[in-house]
């Protein structure tokens, strides 16, 4: 498939601006904006860089606006967006862009053809920029003029803050540090001149952010402007980084990043699966454990950032998406450092819902990410039959996890009489359907909702099988006994025979909510299903009619009176269509192995059809990735995190598991 923008769409502002490219570097960090070459978000820049992986990210560079300076003419190549204006408005002079390994843009401009290529280097806080005068018919001067903001990701600048003016300038190479304890920014250009300047730039609008009801206006400071000379052929490549590049060879870089992205792809079939594999690699990211948790020396290992832009790891999140980010593409070693990194974080039986920034500790509000653990375990084990360490590191924790909801934890967790899993206490959202709009959950689903059954009768199964491969007998006969239990109630409780459907939660008072909802395909996906055949079928026909479409499943049927089917505006109208009706394109994996779980080959070429058309999505939103939600009504438009984790997860692991292949792959 070919990831491609031509000349007529870029200098469409209202449709480049809408197009993002992505590009990070296994810290967390990472360097991005729109097509355009306007920043439209807070969080879009050349570097964005995370202090202590894979957080304390620091906006350091927000643009290099770019000039071609050819016989006492000037031409703007960048595009800004002041509000009331565009100015200057360099999407005049796009030609194209292209997203392969790298994204690319061709610029053309008073004859010259200039390529300009980004990336990052794996493991740095350092962004590449490669300049490729590809027709020139005259020596001219490439200026450039770095903008930076040097403020948290979440935060915004203002020329009332003080940003240091000192620069020291040698040789190419920029060196300032923004504020007292803040990273070093590096800049080098080779063979550029540098002019001090030392201004600031004003009311930089963020049209995202005003979409979304939040401040949008930024002050961005200026040191100076760099100008190099280039003529036909040359290449000039720059290094931006919060490390002194000096020693360091560029193309080496280069070469470097493209050799590296090349060998995640050398056994991939197909474009959609090779971009998909380029996509699963940005989430997977280094976490280390500080001494406080293990009680002993930093740990070095991997996470999963759930998002960009605003993400970091969640454990529901990266639960999820490791089978489908690690095991389908090969990262067994990776896939075991998740697992390790998490497992040294369980409390009270429980996982953490997410790690914060700055060494706070880890927050253990959720239910179902504790659960999705023993399949990430088991999906693992099945890959690499690595015995020695799920059955002597990990099985150990599941068994504290085990024990601890048997007795009770946090939130009210605890095995009821009839063996199901109950959670939930007023204004906590403990499901992965956790939207809140001030004090207010929007979907509480206390009680039982079905998901958790599934996951808790998926999780007793899983480790009764890993018991019995322990030699640990009588208690997997103990826990088998507790999953037949779970199960005979769950069939009992949860079948709603007038709809032909599983009702959603049963809460405290064991009111049933018949809310028509996407939870009830794990019930059928999960690896111990807890329902199948004619009642499976039925399931399917509901989620066909009622929640799928061509980008995922809604999180509400459109029939409901509280569906909502589209997603904007300020905070409180977001949240309150999040898990209401707002459709989740990491469903459609479940989804698709619910299909061919229930309906076995006839379910295929539909599913292969789902594919296809689900490949659309990539040359949208965030070129090469998954968004995280789109409109429930149509034509569905991507909104949320524009690259999220599950997302690309759920579409490759049924990809590979199935052998799901479209006509490119």
């Amino acid at each position: 498939m070919l990831l491609y923008k031509d000349k007529a769409s870029l200098e469409n502002f209202s449709e480049s601006c809408q197009w993002e490219w992505l590009e990070t570097n296994g810290l967390g960090g990472w360097s991005g904006s729109s097509l355009s070459g306007c920043n439209t978000r807070r969080y879009h820049g050349l570097l964005m860089a995370a202090i202590k992986p894979p957080a304390e990210r620091i906006l350091l560079v927000s643009k290099l606006d770019e000039s071609i300076i050819l016989d006492n003419n000037r031409y703007d190549l960048s595009t800004n967006d002041y509000g009331d204006t565009l100015f200057p408005k360099g999407i005049q002079y796009l030609n194209s862009f292209k997203k392969d390994i790298f994204p690319q843009w061709i610029y053309e401009a008073a004859g010259i053809r200039l390529r300009k290529t980004i990336t990052m280097v794996y493991g740095q806080n350092s962004t590449l920029i490669r300049y490729e005068v590809l027709k020139a018919d005259k020596l001219f001067s490439l200026q450039l003029l770095p903008l930076i903001a040097a403020r948290g990701y979440h935060q915004l600048q203002h020329a009332s803050n003080n940003i240091f003016w000192d620069v020291e300038f040698r040789n190419g190479l920029f060196h300032n540090q923004p504020f007292e304890g803040a990273p070093d920014i590096f800049i080098s250009v080779p063979g550029s001149t540098f002019q001090p300047l030392n201004k600031w730039y004003y009311h930089f609008n963020y049209l995202q952010e005003k979409d979304r009801g939040l401040d949008y206006e930024e002050d961005l400071f200026n040191h100076g402007l760099f100008s190099v000379l280039l003529r036909d052929g040359d290449s000039l490549n720059i290094i931006i980084s919060t490390e002194d590049p000096t020693g360091k060879n560029s193309d080496t870089l280069f070469e470097t990043e493209k050799n590296r992205k090349l060998s995640l792809i050398k056994t991939v079939t197909g474009d959609l699966l090779r971009q998909l594999v380029l996509a699963a690699d940005q989430f997977v990211v280094k976490r280390e454990i500080p001494a406080e948790i293990i009680e002993g020396p930093p740990i070095a290992l991997k996470t999963v950032i759930a998002g960009y832009h605003w993400f970091t790891d969640w454990g529901r999140d990266t639960m999820i998406s490791l089978p489908g980010l690690c095991l389908e593409t090969g990262r067994y070693e990776d896939a075991r450092k998740i697992i390790d990194v998490f497992a040294k974080s369980v409390s009270e039986g429980m996982l953490p819902n997410r790690f914060q920034d700055n060494n706070e500790p880890p927050e253990y509000n959720n239910v179902d990410g504790t659960l999705w653990y023993f399949n990430a375990v088991f999906s693992y084990f099945q890959k690499t039959k690595d015995r020695k360490f799920v059955l002597d590191e990990i099985l150990p924790v599941l068994k504290n996890i085990i024990e601890w909801h048997f007795k009770g934890t946090r939130y009210h967790i605890h095995v009821d009489g009839d063996g199901l899993l109950y959670a939930g206490e007023p204004g906590q959202q403990l499901t992965w359907m956790d939207a809140r709009v001030g004090n207010r959950v929007v979907t509480p689903r206390m009680g039982k909702p079905v998901e958790i059954q599934a996951l808790w009768y998926n999780a007793l199964k899983i480790f009764e099988a890993l018991l019995t491969m322990n030699g640990e007998n009588d208690e997997a006969n103990g826990i088998a006994g507790k999953a037949a239990q779970a199960k005979k109630s769950f069939e009992e409780k949860f079948w709603f025979a007038e709809g032909s459907y599983l009702i959603d939660v049963i809460d405290p008072d064991g009111k049933p909510d018949y809310s028509i909802r996407p939870n009830q395909v794990f019930a059928l996906s999960l690896p111990f299903h807890l329902i199948e055949g004619e009642r499976g079928r039925a399931v399917m026909n509901i989620l066909r009619s009622k929640l799928y479409t061509p980008v995922g499943l809604r999180s509400l049927s459109p029939e409901d009176p509280e569906y909502k089917g589209h997603y904007g505006g300020n905070t409180f109208l977001r949240d309150s269509a999040y898990h209401q009706g707002t459709i989740w394109s990491w469903l459609l994996g479940p989804y698709i192995e619910a299909g061919m779980k229930t309906e076995g080959e006839s379910f295929r070429t539909e599913a292969v059809d789902m594919i296809a058309q689900f490949a659309n999505h990539l040359n949208e939103g965030c070129i090469g990735s998954v968004s995280e939600i789109f409109d429930g009504d149509a034509p569905h438009h991507p909104r949320g995190c524009v690259a999220q984790a599950w997302g690309v997860a759920e579409i490759l692991r049924v990809m590979k598991v199935y052998s799901l292949l479209t006509v490119d792959g």
